[in-house]
């Protein structure tokens, strides 16, 4: 049994190690293991919410008209030009966003089969409302990340 787990652990990093040689150049700031946990976890509470806007097309429309969230974009896009001008337009609105290894465990976290380029989180939905608790845990969340990313983000500038 102990060679089983221990062949199981030498795939999981082999796998790693693929999703880290497969980032764009421009994806930082990299979240590590443990902000990523926690970010998947609030995507998910996020995604039950419908406090979520999936795909490159409904985040920009979404920074466009004012929305403000966290941004969460996935490192491994191919071609990059896709998701390029995302960091600008979140720069410019004052969202703070953060780069994660892999478009498939984002769109797992978003509760949707299809590779998410990116996510931008709202803390409250755009159409009904929450209930206070459910309200309260999910900005709790929400803004143990955003502080662990503008963290992350000073120091790297």
């Amino acid at each position: 049994m102990g060679s089983d787990s221990e062949a199981e652990k030498s795939a999981q990093k082999e796998k790693e190690k693929k999703k880290l040689l497969a980032l764009a150049p421009i994806a930082k700031p990299l979240a590590g293991k443990k902000l990523n946990k926690r970010i998947f976890k609030l995507v998910r509470r996020a995604a039950g919410h419908k406090c979520l806007k999936r795909g490159v097309k409904e985040v920009v429309k979404s920074i466009r008209r004012g929305n403000k969230g966290l941004c969460i974009i996935a490192g491994n896009i191919s071609p990059i030009d896709v998701i390029t001008h995302v960091p600008i337009l979140c720069e410019e609105s004052d969202i703070p966003y953060i780069y994660v290894p892999s478009k498939e465990d984002l769109a797992n976290a978003g509760a949707t089969k299809r590779p998410t380029c990116c996510v931008l989180v709202l803390t409250k939905p755009t159409k009904g409302e929450l209930a206070h608790e459910e309200q309260e845990k999910l900005k709790s969340d929400y803004d143990q990340v955003v502080s662990d990313v503008s963290e992350l983000a000073s120091s790297m500038f």
